[in-house]
């Protein structure tokens, strides 16, 4: 019988929090969770944020971040439970017997390093052979992880190498020291589509290969479903099912584990191509400075009330024709007509209805909004610059919004920093819907957010479509979206335009190389996806 490599049993783990205008209180994260890792075998940890799953994950190394606290249960690795170890002994763990990969290779790297000191340093530390080994155990590992040049690109610094290259050099970092145990974390979460398919594949091949155990931490189902051998699911920091990923998939037995696997289940009908409320005449455009264009002869139309999606992989040029279309990169050519009118390249010099009439949601709420501002602030500015609301005139109109946006009362004097992911990107839709536009930028408004909650949103915007006849530009790397929500499709492919069309019709084949590659790189629920994914792909991602 294969031997239990790690074994947590009752974890507790709690944290004291600071709530703005209350006394600090004591919150229980993780309650009594216990399950089991056999060596060479890969165990998948999902849920939402908030679930627990990187503190559960991180506790395999005796580690608590952001003044979290294990008080109770013991966590068992390689026999010994390690919550017990004094700095010393954990010392000796770190690095060595257990390892982690983060969500972010950008920012977990030293800039000023370059990346073969980085990845053999933690092997150095605990004299775990020679330099020059260390050296070839990291080519070897470059060279396993599909990275080009594997001889030379050590040589490198981060900022050198491309995100899914940069994700696969941390994970041969976790995987020199030769440990028994890899956590990871998320580790291709911020990484487009088809760049994920390829780190993968190398995670789960240098898995196979090395014989290491590895805890795979994630909020998307289909994806740990391509690497585990067993799930466990999390919810509000407590165990809600465990079992084999073919049964977790296939035949899952709580109603949270059903509505994981359902999720993106949005059927949305195409509606017929009618006159553009917006329209891009072949925009080229250009950033200062620099002697190539960012976009090349780009035209697309949006029809009031439609939903128009771009997509296509990081640099392509989607978030910069949303410059283009606002005004913060004045095009070098092309027209873009709105309304019925043509708009002035320039932001600054547009009229007031041109910037009421054209909103914009971002990716990142947190960032989109000053979280010194309540809720009724942020949303009724607009209210306030566009309208000239006041008093309980403003404060009965935000409420409206609220109500429209399904948070009702009791919001409105919150901050954003009491607000979860799904309601802040609520509230920048308030604000954008306080407007009355014609049109809605949407950038990757739902890419930070877990699946259902993501899947409450596209729900939101779809309702809100309908009942305010709104057209919405969704920029987008995530094709699940895209047949979600739209109506018709372009895809972008370093910085023009590709495929252009109705959804019906851009989503049927025969497709170009590239439509192929992104439609065939969205995670499907089912065994064996990844590895047909990659045996019948015509090209390379770009990231790659």
């Amino acid at each position: 019988m294969p031997e239990t490599l790690l074994d947590i049993k009752n974890l507790k783990i709690e944290a004291t929090v600071y709530p703005p205008g209350e006394d600090p209180h004591d919150i229980t994260i993780v309650e009594g969770v216990s399950v089991g890792l056999e060596g060479g075998k890969v165990l998948g940890l999902i849920g939402e944020s908030g679930a627990g799953k990187s503190t559960i994950g991180l506790s395999a190394m005796a580690y608590g971040r952001g003044g979290v606290r294990i008080t109770g249960g013991e966590v068992t690795l390689n026999g010994r439970d390690i919550l017990k170890l004094g700095p010393k002994g954990l010392r000796g763990l770190r690095g060595r017997e257990v390892t982690y990969v983060a969500q972010s290779a950008a920012a977990s790297f030293n800039p000023a390093k370059r990346l073969m000191e980085q990845v053999i340093e933690a092997t150095l530390k605990h004299g775990l052979c020679g330099r020059s080994e260390a050296e070839a155990r990291a080519v070897k590992l470059f060279r396993k992880l599909g990275l080009p040049n594997p001889e030379t690109i050590g040589n490198r610094y981060p900022h050198q190498v491309s995100g899914g290259q940069l994700q696969r050099v941390m994970t041969a970092m976790a995987l020199c020291p030769e440990p028994s145990l890899v956590i990871f974390d998320e580790p291709t979460t911020a990484l487009d589509v088809t760049t994920q398919i390829d780190v993968l594949a190398a995670i789960k091949e240098a898995i196979r290969d090395t014989g290491v155990a590895a805890l795979y931490i994630t909020h998307d189902l289909a994806v740990v479903a391509q690497v585990s051998d067993h799930i466990l699911v999390l919810r509000n920091g407590n165990k809600v099912e465990y079992g084999p990923v073919k049964q977790i998939i296939e035949d899952p037995h709580e109603d949270y584990t059903r509505a994981l696997v359902s999720v993106r289940s949005i059927d949305h009908e195409e509606k017929k191509p009618a006159e553009p409320v917006l329209r891009v005449d072949n925009v080229t455009a250009r950033y200062k400075g620099t002697n190539f264009d960012v976009l090349s002869n780009v035209s697309v139309d949006v029809a009031p009330g439609q939903t128009l999606a771009i997509v296509g992989e990081s640099g392509s040029g989607k978030s910069t024709l949303a410059r283009a279309i606002t005004g913060l990169l004045p095009p070098s050519a092309g027209r873009i007509t709105f309304a019925g009118r043509t708009l002035t390249p320039d932001l600054k010099t547009r009229s007031k209805d041109d910037l009421r009439e054209l909103q914009m949601i971002y990716q990142m709420a947190d960032v989109a909004m000053n979280p010194r501002q309540t809720v009724g602030t942020i949303i009724g500015r607009p209210l306030e610059f566009y309208f000239g609301l006041r008093g309980e005139e403003k404060h009965k109109r935000v409420q409206e919004l609220l109500d429209q946006i399904e948070m009702g009362k009791g919001f409105i004097d919150r901050y954003p920093a009491e607000l979860s992911g799904g309601q802040k990107q609520r509230v920048c839709i308030a604000r954008a819907l306080a407007a009355k536009p014609k049109l809605i930028i949407c950038d990757e408004v739902t890419s930070a957010l877990d699946p259902l909650v993501a899947d409450g949103i596209l729900k939101l915007l779809l309702e809100l479509q309908a009942q305010e006849g709104v057209a919405y530009l969704f920029i987008t790397h995530d094709l699940a979206t895209v047949k979600a929500i739209a109506d018709s499709i372009a895809v972008m492919y370093r910085g023009k335009v590709v495929r252009y069309g109705p959804k019906t019709q851009v989503l049927t084949p025969p497709f170009d190389d590239y439509t192929d590659l992104l439609l065939s790189s969205v995670p499907e629920m089912r065994l064996g996806w990844l590895e047909h994914v990659i045996e019948t792909r015509k090209m390379e991602s770009a990231g790659n």
